[in-house]
């Protein structure tokens, strides 16, 4: 297992570059950079290689199963945690249970599919932000015996805020309403073992924490779970044999990879293996103990810098991220930008996102930067 340190040398990029924008893409790493010379080279050689490529796909779902604790055939490969939480919204009885509840908290993308449900009887309730933070008890009051869903993400994607995934999970058990974690923005940081935990879905990208790519997600099915309605976006990955190919008949299988449809993006498998690849050589519990002390170092820093930090200020509230407000986050992040130092400007906030990668000199360099810019500005 490799040290922060060790770690770090994983990304050569970091020799020049400070990364705190792992809540939006995560650093190069020299096995992702090696893992794209090698599917060129499988082109190369090969031409049309898709039993290796097929391997690879089937490789990321192994791995990424072992990284949440799930058995892999609980796992199925999509191409967005959009598109995953479409196959379970769509796969919903809203007749029978219409409430879905959601928060301000969630990502847009995945609320904008929950909110599409409404044709179909989905009744879309919101738990309330309030300065950030989304309240356990008035999360746990929004679940009742109407759910069909709960939505609860494992950290939101404004502020880093941990959200109250066991109490929410509890709750629904007690109303016997499924529960989806969209985990995008922490699983990699944050450790996950779903059969613990206790959901009966959850969403992870790998483009960001995980350190892979855009265009490949992974969507955790409890096994044992049967739809309400079949599954209507499919394909021939979504079958039970998908080289049987008869285009009379639809045989979808029980496991996860029935919510599965065309073919899956290869450059992005490769991707999302080299990721998970470099993560197994971090141990877990380190990972988020060396990210939450630099998150507690940035936003120290940054309030005594007079910053006006929208993170929680309580550490056992925040994520690996600290946002801060800015009437021009753009522009902020474009000055810091040309002192290397890459970071997330989203809405009216610059969000700065610390990996196991991250050090203390990047935490004190994005200060100085900021107070730089602050100064000239006045």
């Amino acid at each position: 297992m490799l040290t922060p340190a060790a770690f770090r040398r994983r990304f050569p990029a970091l020799q020049d570059t400070v990364h705190l924008a792992s809540c939006s893409q995560g650093a190069l790493s020299d096995t992702l950079s090696a893992a794209l010379v090698e599917l060129q080279h499988t082109m190369r050689q090969d031409g049309a290689p898709w039993g290796r490529w097929m391997a690879e796909v089937d490789t990321a779902r192994r791995l990424f199963a072992d990284l949440i604790g799930a058995d892999e055939d609980e796992v199925a490969v999509v191409p967005t945690a959009s598109a995953g939480a479409f196959q379970v919204a769509s796969t919903q009885d809203w007749a029978a249970r219409p409430t879905l509840v959601t928060t301000d908290l969630e990502f847009p993308s995945v609320a904008h599919v929950w909110l599409a449900q409404r044709p179909r009887g989905a009744d879309v309730r919101f738990v309330d932000e309030r300065e950030g933070v989304a309240s356990p008890e008035e999360y746990v009051a929004a679940v009742d015996e109407t759910c069909g869903l709960v939505s609860v993400p494992l950290v939101s994607y404004r502020n880093g805020v941990r959200l109250p995934v066991r109490e929410v999970i509890a709750r629904s058990r007690e109303v016997g309403a499924p529960v989806f974690v969209d985990a995008y923005q922490g699983l990699g940081v944050e450790p996950v073992v779903v059969h613990e935990l206790g959901c009966d879905y959850l969403v992870a990208g790998a483009l960001k924490y995980l350190l892979g790519l855009p265009g490949i997600a992974f969507l955790y099915v409890r096994r044992g779970l049967v739809d309400p309605v079949p599954p209507s976006a499919t394909g021939w990955f979504g079958q039970a044999d998908p080289f049987a190919f008869d285009p009379r008949r639809i045989d979808v299988p029980t496991h996860a990879r029935r919510f599965e449809s065309g073919t899956p993006a290869i450059p992005s498998a490769f991707g999302a293996v080299a990721g998970l690849t470099v993560l197994r050589e971090a141990p877990a519990a380190e990972v988020r103990d060396h990210v939450a002390g630099l998150t507690a170092r940035l936003h120290e820093q940054l309030v005594d810098d007079g910053e006006k930090p929208w993170s929680p200020a309580d550490p056992a509230l925040r994520g690996p991220q600290v946002a801060i407000r800015d009437d021009r986050p753009d522009a902020l992040a474009a000055h810091l930008a040309e002192r290397r130092i890459v970071t997330s400007p989203r809405g009216d906030l610059l969000r700065l996102s610390l990996h196991y990668y991250n050090d203390t000199d990047d935490v004190d360099a994005v200060v100085r930067a900021i107070h730089e810019y602050r100064k000239a500005a006045r």
